[in-house]
């Protein structure tokens, strides 16, 4: 093992802050909402989890093996050959428009009717949730959100200004109860509430999914306070047992803006999403992408739409699925045997398993210590817009192949034992010990 120390580690942390705001000669001179953008905690870690001797349950990156490359390689070149003049143009600010209608018939497999004029292309489906939050919030105006919450978006909340509340879950998900009564409680005291953003869908990063029961009824807590849904669905697809949800959409198409992603199903690498909005909204987003990118690009839209087409991408995604239940029950398994301390979400889908510590365990402050082990984690604090989780911790199965995952646990184990140690030795009720 290569040897760390945890100076190591926080040197690593802060290699991206070589440049000090000290050293910075434009610091006067950014915009004040500069000062609120946000280095994610994923990102922060991400050179030191990168390299090999570390087995990284951290990120949430999809593994693309089994993706089709040389004949997706054959597909681009016939593209450029065939097809050059248009595919290296500018294009609508919308997306393409055979493209669109592919989009649509993806949607269709969740059983929601689309009509491709109200999608709108976006990079991936983070540039969604910035533009729909662009659009939305003023400083200070109020986002609900899942108690926890993705970890990107609230980094895209903080760099808008908005004042984020988060809302209880449990093994259902969003609860509708606790949502009434959080937003009935902020516009009494006068906030402005925008919008709820949830992930009913295989959660990231609880790995809880949304109740079909709870659907409609989250959907007429919103429409009767009159406040925008934002439905960010990346990882529907890849259920286990093959079963989808409703869309919460379904249940009201006036009031959700419905986002997909093909990073999860497909390859992140096209950075390739969408939103799908009421005319009203799309209006103001397809203006809103005009002004920052003129339009998405026609390589990845056209290339997608040929994989779409030509290919039999359901099956792919099936084999998505059958690999990521593989190793969630590798993840199960080895949580099972090594941290049995611990409480964990069985997800029945997607990518990740929330994992709650034993009582006096920071998931915060002992990330360093796990490096030193190679291992990473996400720790529960990510997920919070008010500094909640330290007693949680986010674990990926998507990436690493089976053993991997289980000695990853088992390193992640040994280093949660000290932690307990630790909080035993010095833990006031203690009897004993030297005067």
């Amino acid at each position: 093992m290569t040897d760390w120390n945890e100076l190591d580690v926080k040197e690593a942390r802060m290699a991206g802050h070589a440049q000090g705001t000290h050293l910075d000669p434009w610091q006067d001179a950014y915009a004040a909402k500069a000062a609120h953008l946000k280095e994610s905690e994923i990102r922060a870690l991400f050179a030191v989890v990168s390299r090999p001797e570390v087995v990284s349950l951290a990120g949430g990156m999809p593994n693309i093996s089994d993706l089709p490359l040389d004949q997706l390689a054959e597909s681009a070149h016939r593209l450029i050959t065939s097809h050059g003049a248009q595919v290296l143009q500018y294009g609508s600010g919308q997306g393409w428009e055979p493209f669109l209608e592919s989009i649509a018939e993806v949607m269709a497999v969740e059983h929601i009717s689309a009509d491709p004029g109200n999608i709108s292309v976006t990079t991936g489906s983070q540039q969604a949730i910035d533009i729909v939050t662009q659009l939305f919030i003023d400083p200070g105006d109020v986002i609900v959100a899942e108690s926890p919450s993705y970890v990107g978006a609230l980094g895209v909340f903080a760099a808008q200004q908005a004042d984020v509340r988060h809302v209880e879950m449990d093994e259902n998900g969003l609860i509708p109860e606790a949502l009434d009564e959080r937003i009935r409680d902020l516009k009494a005291a006068g906030h402005r509430v925008k919008f709820l953003y949830t992930c009913p869908n295989y959660h990231n990063p609880s790995g809880v999914t949304l109740s079909e029961e709870r659907r409609p009824q989250a959907a007429e807590v919103c429409r009767r306070h009159h406040v925008l849904i934002v439905e960010d669905n990346p990882y529907g697809l890849l259920g286990f047992s093959g079963r989808t949800y409703p869309a919460i959409q379904t249940y009201w198409p006036d009031g959700v803006v419905y986002l997909g992603s093909f990073s999860k199903i497909f390859a992140p690498g096209f950075r390739i999403g969408w939103a799908y909005a009421p005319a009203w909204i799309r209006k103001k987003i397809v203006l809103s992408l005009e002004s920052a990118v003129l339009s998405p690009s026609m390589v990845g839209q056209m290339a997608l739409h040929g994989y779409l087409r030509d290919y039999d991408w359901y099956g792919q995604v099936t084999t998505y699925r059958d690999m990521y239940r593989s190793r969630r029950d590798a993840m199960v398994d080895a949580l099972t045997e090594f941290l049995p301390t611990c409480q964990w979400t069985v997800p029945d889908g997607g990518f990740y398993t929330w994992v709650k510590l034993p009582e006096g365990v920071n998931s915060k402050t002992m990330l360093p210590r796990a490096v030193t082990e190679l291992v990473a984690y996400t720790p529960g604090t990510a997920f919070y817009a008010d500094g909640q989780g330290t007693d949680y911790m986010r674990l990926s199965y998507c990436y690493p192949p089976e053993d991997e995952i289980r000695e990853g646990v088992r390193r992640l184990a040994r280093v949660v034992s000290r932690e307990v140690e630790l909080q035993h030795m010095f833990s006031p009720d203690r009897s004993g010990g030297h005067e």
